[in-house]
């Protein structure tokens, strides 16, 4: 009956444990209500599911944690996406290359000729492309 009056399920129900006879000699809805306003009959609270185990898991794989082989499921590419990849290191290389042209350490003919190349796909990475960078700028000294 307290269930149906406090619109929860029955395992939802707490009946307090010291008054169990007055629990028990209550007969009509009026009583059980009686009871519900005095405190003897309350609504557990929902419980929820705790989120702070994920939260923890998440915030290690932010830092790079549980990403290693063992955990991947499918490809590289299907990971991240040849174009998407494609798209990181050639905006990465590009803005390089402003930055080098901006400040004067390449002029605009280096400019083009390594962006070019970029575009054509001949450095791996910002690092490559520095690397080449140093021995193009040593070959052009001597």
């Amino acid at each position: 009956m307290a269930a149906k009056i406090l619109k929860c399920g029955e395992n939802r129900i707490w009946i307090d444990p010291t008054a169990l006879e007055d629990v028990a000699s209550a007969a009509t809805k009026e009583d059980v209500r009686e009871l519900i306003e005095s405190g003897v009959i309350k609504r557990k609270p929902v419980k929820g599911i705790s989120r702070a185990r994920i939260n923890k898991r998440k915030l290690q794989r932010k830092k790079g944690r549980r990403r290693g082989h063992g955990r991947r499921k499918g490809k590289k590419t299907a990971r991240m996406s040849k174009k998407e990849a494609w798209m990181i290191r050639i905006r990465a290389l590009r803005k390089r290359l402003k930055y080098l042209r901006d400040t004067g350490i390449i002029d605009r003919r280096t400019y083009r000729m390594l962006y070019r190349k970029a575009k054509g796909g001949e450095f791996r990475s910002v690092a490559h492309f520095n690397a080449y960078l140093n021995t193009y700028l040593e070959s052009l000294k001597r």
